[in-house]
């Protein structure tokens, strides 16, 4: 008894507080609803919400999906990941910037000396140095240059924020100033739908399949096979979704659907759920896919009377698979030495599905969708599931995350709410604003009016400052419309700057993009005079950065924000401040207001709102104010949107189209499945590698990383770099706990914690690499180093390495110990004018790494400050 009394006079004293512990920065919508306990003003503990907490069930009008005689159903708990749970680790991570910084060797009146980047060390100063610092370097480069010299980095993921908006929160203070030069977020989880899939079938804004709504019921009902094509449901979710994805998995083995899984790793989720692994060369899809088709056509096993009333152009489709074309048939035989995959394995595939009511599964493509030529593996797809009626029962491309993208309810696969409820129109960043004005908030709306004249797609950064004057075609924004793509662009623009300082609050271009050892170099130009940034810690680019400004995390604020994307319910919280802030740090908003201070344009900035008055103003716009008072909403800190009574009548996927294509046209210019693409052919008529029908491309003027390149005798490895497991994107690199997982990180004998590199077991062999050695990849473009983690999980001839890894450079541009694997990835784009990138299925070669010379040749390196479970620290870079 008196020990149970100590625990409850414990938990008496804690406090709790929501949050959504998500991690894609969008400014609504976030997942993985959680409860913060905070004792003595320091988080204690990070724990699931219970949604009937404060509310009885019975108002959520709990939902059920029925099928087969079983039946699916909510939790009461929101299902998140372990990061998430783990997340005070980030909090208090020994690397946060806790106060402003400057390089040493950066004088703004004298030598600025840009060689130095990412070798120098740092020192502390104030707040009022610092900002000082920022307004005078923003007023010399409009007054010399202009301010189209200036760039913004302001996307990618991070913590989902609406008034504290993490990035893009500049972008109005540039636009203030007289404009800027904006970094386009290029379509970076859809490479291939997006130059590729929107010529076959629109589906706008990204290419994969929408709407969605009621998918996932339609599965449960109707599905016979399903097909995880380069997916990890156990892991791509977690950042975004939570685990809602994984409860499916289960159920729909349950209910008797067969499972198989098509990757070249044994993946998480294969592991759990697959009925069959079918392991495929890295980047190959669209050789299978391919043979594939060249089964039906001979065996008259696709759905031809469907391809005659819902799609044009698949005659000549079917003349290249068949060989009429080229003179080279198709077959299982010819795509065996391709794919890796056995003949017989290919045409039991072709049979398997073609016998059965099929849908695939994706997260939104993994890095077959982020390879060379990824266009033509994303359209193929598609013409597959049309050669089998797509749109019929149990027949969808559906995605086992980000559900509700957009606030849109066509987006959803689950059962619906009443509303999908929407709190951005307060939102202070610009990550996401462009596309459909139609159907984005005010505050989007103004973001829109923001878009400056001259732009640089993300994966081009590099060649603008190395390499200008540059051209290429799309901005490459992710809600642009395909009929963008034919757009011709130029930096520098006319009437525009050459790039002279940089401003990012999203530093991680460096372990998310491609060839960054080439941008590396870039930032070292000396005609970029200032680099800002502004972060909560310290890592990746802001190695590189002459100014560094301490961002600190939601949980140091007042915010609200919304979960749409769990699949169990929609909620609207109010976000309340559950710390302090920690050190000097200030959020990413509130940052930006104090460099507006300075420059005289606070009160033209702000509007005159307060934090509080701006998210008043979201719960009046997000649809529960007629449902729960605001001082209701605030006592309680959440509420729970009913369920939609009639979320069963809603039309699943693309049936209405399948019913009647006439009346429910999609959105190419034929309103049908395109299988040759006459825009394509009338706007690169020369292209050979987006051609009007979709190819196999063995090698072309853009990329060269197959095993029959003549690269593969030095390089005969293909890297695979998936969604990381433990991370998302480049977050969540320090978290003690997650780090003790031998996926997560290989202790070598220097008591560094590695990056893991999968090598399969002969091929570990027969380059004398045991498990949990040292090694080190490498191709033209530069080295990193990793943790052998040898194992049957990785199909011969490829290995397997995360993105997203802390950077931590031993030769800065070519030799990296934290295992950023973006920084060999290729240099050029996706094909020739389809400007996305690649960052997967190319060619490296792994031995073992010689740590007792390196540690002699770069001794600085490796006697960086390093914390024994967190990895790097702030300490390393102080002077």
């Amino acid at each position: 008894m008196a020990q149970k009394n100590k625990v409850v006079e414990q938990v008496e004293k804690e406090k709790s507080y929501l949050r959504g512990i998500g991690f894609i920065a969008s400014g609504s919508g976030d997942a993985n609803t959680s409860v913060i306990n905070v004792k003595d003003g320091k988080i204690v503990r990070i724990k699931p919400l219970h949604f009937d907490w404060k509310y009885d069930k019975k108002t959520f009008n709990p939902w059920q999906m029925k099928a087969r005689g079983q039946t699916f159903e909510p939790t009461m708990k929101s299902l998140i990941p372990p990061y998430s749970l783990a997340y005070k680790k980030r909090i208090y991570s020994p690397n946060r910037i806790l106060y402003p910084l400057k390089r040493v060797d950066w004088d703004p009146n004298g030598e600025r000396n840009p060689q130095n980047r990412g070798k120098s060390g740092y020192e502390r100063i104030s707040w009022d140095e610092a900002l000082d610092l920022v307004a005078g370097e923003l007023l010399r480069i409009k007054d010399k240059y202009g301010t189209t010299a200036i760039l913004s980095q302001s996307d990618g993921h991070g913590e989902t924020q609406v008034v504290h908006g993490p990035h893009g929160c500049c972008n109005k203070l540039l636009a203030l100033l007289g404009g800027y030069t904006l970094q386009t977020r290029n379509a970076d989880s859809w490479e291939g739908w997006y130059w590729g899939a929107k010529h076959v079938w629109g589906c706008e804004p990204v290419g994969q399949m929408e709407p969605t709504i009621n998918a996932m019921p339609d599965i449960a009902k109707h599905s016979e096979l399903l097909l995880f094509w380069g997916c990890d449901p156990e892991t791509t979710p977690w950042g975004f979704d939570g685990q809602m994805a994984s409860r499916l998995c289960y159920w729909f083995t349950k209910l008797g659907i067969k499972c198989i899984y098509i990757c070249p790793d044994l993946n998480y989720g294969a592991a759990v759920h697959a009925d069959k692994w079918i392991p495929i060369r890295p980047c190959t899809d669209a050789a299978l896919q391919l043979a594939i088709a060249y089964q039906w056509l001979i065996n008259g096993t696709y759905d031809e009377e469907y391809l005659k009333t819902h799609a044009v152009g698949y005659e000549k489709f079917f003349d290249y698979v068949l060989g009429k074309e080229d003179g080279v048939p198709k077959t299982p035989h010819w795509a065996a030495p391709i794919t890796g995959i056995p003949e017989h394995i290919i045409k039991s595939l072709a049979a398997e599905w073609a016998s059965k009511t099929t849908s695939i599964a994706h997260g939104n493509g993994g890095p077959g969708i982020r390879g060379p030529y990824a266009t033509e593996n994303a359209r193929i797809e598609i013409l597959l599931l049309a050669m089998q009626g797509l749109g019929k029962p149990g027949v969808h491309q559906v995605k086992m995350l980000e559900w509700g993208r957009r606030n849109l309810r066509i987006t959803d696969p689950m059962p619906l709410g009443l509303i999908s409820p929407k709190v951005s129109s307060s939102y202070r960043g610009a990550m996401f604003a462009v596309g459909d004005t139609k159907k984005e908030d005010a505050a989007t709306q103004e973001n829109l009016m923001l878009i400056p004249k001259q732009i640089i797609p993300k994966d081009l950064i590099h060649d603008a400052l190395l390499n200008a004057p540059i051209t290429w075609y799309g901005t490459t924004l992710s809600r642009s419309p395909v009929e963008d793509q034919f757009t011709k662009y130029e930096y520098p623009a006319k009437g525009c700057s050459e790039i002279h300082m940089i401003w990012t609050d999203s530093p991680c271009w460096i372990t998310c993009w491609n060839d960054s050892n080439s941008y590396i170099k870039g930032l070292r130009s000396p005609k970029v005079e200032t680099i800002l940034a502004q972060h909560p810690w310290m890592e990746n680019d802001c190695l590189f950065a002459d100014l560094i400004l301490p961002a600190n995390t939601k949980f140091e604020e007042e915010d609200i924000q919304s979960d749409i994307m769990g699949g169990q319910y929609h909620l609207v919280y109010r976000e309340k401040q559950c710390i302090d802030a920690v050190g000097e740090s200030t959020s990413d908003y509130k940052i930006v207001c104090r460099i507006a201070e300075r420059l005289g344009l606070l009160e033209q900035y702000t509007n005159g709102e307060t934090v509080e008055g701006l998210i008043k103003s979201s719960y009046e716009n997000s649809g529960i104010a007629s449902m729960i008072s605001y001082e209701e909403f605030n006592e309680k800190q959440y509420f729970v949107v009913p369920t939609d009574p009639k979320w069963e009548e809603y039309s699943p996927g693309l049936r209405d189209f399948y019913d009647d294509p006439g009346k429910n046209p999609l959105t190419t210019p034929s309103g049908k499945i395109e299988f040759y693409s006459e825009r394509l052919a009338t706007n690169f008529p020369d292209d050979t590698e987006r051609p009007p029908v979709p190819h196999w491309i063995e090698k072309g003027e853009t990329h060269d990383e197959r095993i029959t390149s003549q690269r593969a005798k030095k390089y005969p490895l293909l890297v695979v770099s998936n969604h990381p497991r433990w991370r998302v994107h480049a977050n969540h690199d320090d978290i003690t706990w997650t780090r003790e997982a031998p996926t997560c990180k290989v202790m070598g004998p220097d008591g560094y914690k590695y990056e893991p590199l999968w090598i399969n077991t002969g091929d570990a062999k027969a380059r004398g690499i045991n498990n949990g050695d040292v090694v080190k990849v490498y191709n033209e473009r530069g080295a990193v180093l990793g943790g052998a983690y040898v194992t049957e999980r990785i199909i011969s001839g490829a290995v397997y390495m995360d993105h997203g890894a802390r950077y931590d450079p031993i030769v800065p541009g070519e030799l990296d110990r934290g295992g950023a694997i973006n920084t060999i990835t290729p240099h050029n784009i996706t094909s020739k004018y389809s400007t996305g990138m690649v960052v997967s299925g190319f060619l490296v070669e792994v031995e073992r790494a010689n740590l007792d010379e390196l540690q002699k040749k770069y001794p600085e390196a490796f006697a960086r400050k390093y914390h024994h479970a967190a990895g790097l620290r702030l300490e390393r870079i102080m002077e």
